[in-house]
């Protein structure tokens, strides 16, 4: 999954979802110099991330977009993914899409002082370009693979890989949905007994 599931699967609590945010960037188990609520967001981001790379159906279009576009395809059902959780934010969530990425960029700035070197390097633009409304867009969906592609030095169809999904929108839509139902009763579950 890509931020703004991470962020929006981490609950209501602030601080889990800076924690679910900040993830990628934080190395090692040892996250005693987060607050209890920042670690557990750590936690979670990682079991979401195992959840997701070893579930059948996640497995199987990572296997279909391998073969289509190398071994860098693996990053494309996590973009993909958020940008269907942005077409269906309200069969999700009772605030809008725009209030909940502003609430999150607002916490991004109040934790500033305790937010990962590497965060804080692209945080800004990550805010001043709205990212995470952004993938809602078919253009928003093509500069954030265009961002992935220049973040990780890789080369990588991002034309053929926007037009794959635009192609299998249906099917994809359809594994989303089953799949992200899966997730969350799997985040829930995981909600009430994480610990670090």
């Amino acid at each position: 999954m890509n931020y703004l599931a991470h962020i929006y699967l981490s609950g209501n609590d602030t601080e889990r979802r800076i924690g679910g945010f900040i993830a990628d960037a934080v190395k090692g188990s040892d996250l005693t110099r987060f607050p209890d609520k920042i670690g557990q967001g750590i936690v979670l981001h990682r079991e979401i991330d195992h959840f997701t790379d070893t579930h059948p159906l996640v497995k199987e279009l990572t296997k279909e977009l391998r073969n289509r576009f190398g071994r860098y395809a693996v990053i494309l059902p996590d973009i993909y993914f958020d940008h269907l959780l942005t077409r269906h934010f309200d069969e999700y969530s009772r605030q809008s899409l725009r209030r909940f990425a502003y609430r999150f960029y607002l916490s991004l700035l109040t934790h500033y002082p305790i937010l990962p070197p590497r965060i804080k390097r692209f945080m800004w633009h990550f805010i001043l370009t709205n990212r995470l409304c952004r993938y809602k867009s078919t253009a928003g969906l093509r500069e954030s693979l265009m961002i992935m592609e220049s973040f990780h030095r890789i080369v990588m169809d991002v034309e053929g890989a926007v037009r794959y999904l635009e192609e299998n929108l249906l099917q994809i839509d359809e594994l989303f949905t089953i799949f992200f139902s899966e997730l969350q009763s799997a985040v829930r579950t995981w909600q009430q007994d994480i610990s670090y």
